[in-house]
């Protein structure tokens, strides 16, 4: 199938989903992973309308990054950057000349570096926090128990918008064994969202929950993501 017919089955996908749980299929963003893709496959994603771009790897984006806005600009399309994967400290920089949102912010060490590189920059940057839901090892993110914690303390950074929360579940074949990690990013939502005190309302934002990818979007969708991270089954 051509990255249009794909395309075309995944949105297929999402708006049952979304019908099936109550939800808006219009209020959902794809973000089409572009690891490892050549510039004239994103050009193809940009033209059957995901404007939204995923890149975990510095190097590869700063290699495409200038094509993709020379080629978005010329087709007056409103090209959206997102950093998905793990961020180092010292990388900090590169990333704020790039990316529109970075969702893998874990670590209050982190936060103060963007905040600080934002403020030097005289810009708010971005961010969700990332939210390690299962005991996997290799996953990366802030334990359950120490979001709100973190997020009390990112009150008091002013060049930082906190805009809501990422997860990544274990891969599985079996899309069905994702569902209870999206269902706790989704109950930890709502209790952050319960929170009343003035400032925290003011400050922290839960717009966006980025959870699901190309192996378990539909039950993603089904616990209430409105953010997707797909890639392979857009371009297989």
């Amino acid at each position: 199938m051509s990255v249009e017919e794909n395309i075309e089955n995944i949105c297929k996908k999402i708006f049952d989903a979304a019908d099936k749980s109550g939800n808006k299929p219009q209020d959902i963003t794809i973000v089409c992973i572009s690891k490892n893709r050549s510039l004239q496959e994103i050009y193809q994603v940009l033209e059957k309308g995901i404007n939204h771009i995923g890149e975990n790897r510095i190097q590869e984006a700063q290699e495409k990054h200038l094509a993709l806005v020379k080629y978005a600009k010329e087709k007056n399309i409103p090209l959206n950057f997102h950093m998905v994967g793990h961020l180092q400290t010292n990388k900090v920089n590169k990333v704020l000349d790039m990316f529109d949102l970075i969702q893998s912010v874990d670590s209050l060490m982190l936060a103060k570096k963007i905040n600080e590189a934002s403020k030097g920059r005289e810009v708010n940057t971005e961010i969700l926090i990332e939210v390690k839901t299962s005991r996997e090892e290799s996953k990366f993110g802030i334990e359950e128990k120490k979001v709100i914690i973190l997020l009390h303390q990112l009150c008091k950074l002013n060049n930082i918008c906190v805009r809501g929360l990422m997860t990544m579940a274990p891969f599985d074949t079996n899309r069905e064994k994702a569902r209870p990690y999206f269902r706790r990013l989704r109950q930890l939502r709502d209790r952050i969202n319960e929170i009343s005190e003035p400032l925290f309302k003011q400050k922290i934002k839960m717009d966006f929950l980025s959870m699901g990818m190309s192996q378990n979007y539909e039950v993603a969708v089904e616990e209430g993501a409105n953010m997707l991270r797909i890639g392979t089954a857009i371009f297989k």
